[in-house]
């Protein structure tokens, strides 16, 4: 049998088993073109040295009506009789009954030991924001109903932006040489009690460059004790009176910050 590549018009020999073996398909050896061996299937090669195999389309589907003939014994080696098949069980299917499973000990173990963690993490960041926690407006009253069902006590709600600075005066120290008495009231517009804050008073020059800064805890510029465990009431004043040394001419101006 011959076949010729489309590309490069080169006539080859092909064995039956090749062509049985490739499916049909082949690669040109000198121009590497893959093609269908089918298309110029032929016997003979061309009378001239130059010539074209007939080239094949596709055609109709041949119809196969002639069975070859199946040697009997060949029958009996590949097919066996349903009845002579014995009834037996699956290779998979075990005769023993199959062992239950344990309880899922370990499961419940790990799902409450995964609970406490996450419990253990929810109080943590709880603890950590703890302040702003008492401190809002939206969460304290039911944090005051629990507490007073539990007989504990909060800390004192804060609010800074509620305490503003009413009055303030800076003035020469009238017994020490080289020292100022700085003066500030403060008002808590608040309606509930706040804890002192923390005072910090800047002294700047006429530049706006600070020279000196402090601050003041509320034991440091509050000597009253039962009035600092008390706390500012609602609506209450607060009078601050400081000895300072003086900073000199260039301090001209004070700031007042609480924190």
């Amino acid at each position: 049998m011959y076949t010729q590549c489309p590309g490069c018009l080169t006539i080859f020999r092909v064995p039956v088993d090749a062509l049985a073996q490739a499916h049909g398909r082949a690669r040109c050896g000198v121009c590497r073109a893959e093609f269908d061996i089918l298309a110029a299937l032929s016997e003979h090669l061309p009378e001239q040295s130059d010539g074209m195999l007939p080239r094949r389309g596709p055609g109709p589907v041949p119809l196969l009506s002639l069975a070859a003939p199946r040697p009997r014994s060949g029958q009996r080696e590949l097919f066996v009789a349903v009845d002579s098949v014995p009834e037996a069980a699956p290779a998979f299917v075990s005769a023993a009954p199959l062992p239950r499973p344990a309880p899922r000990r370990r499961r419940s173990v790990w799902r409450w030991a995964n609970a406490a963690l996450i419990a253990g993490l929810l109080a943590q960041a709880a603890y950590a924001t703890r302040t702003s926690w008492l401190d809002d407006a939206r969460v304290r009253p039911y944090l005051d109903a629990a507490c007073a069902r539990l007989a504990c006590r909060l800390p004192a709600r804060r609010d800074l932006h509620q305490i503003a600075l009413v009055a303030r005066d800076v003035r020469p120290h009238p017994s020490v040489a080289g020292a100022l008495v700085i003066s500030a009231s403060m008002l808590n517009r608040a309606n509930f009690v706040q804890p002192y804050p923390t005072l910090e008073i800047t002294l700047s020059n006429l530049d706006e460059k600070r020279i000196a800064m402090r601050r003041l805890s509320p034991p440091y510029y509050l000597s009253d004790a039962a009035a600092l465990a008390r706390g500012l009431p609602a609506g209450g004043t607060a009078t601050i009176d400081l000895e300072v040394v003086d900073p000199g001419k260039q301090a001209v101006a004070f700031e007042f910050k609480f924190l």
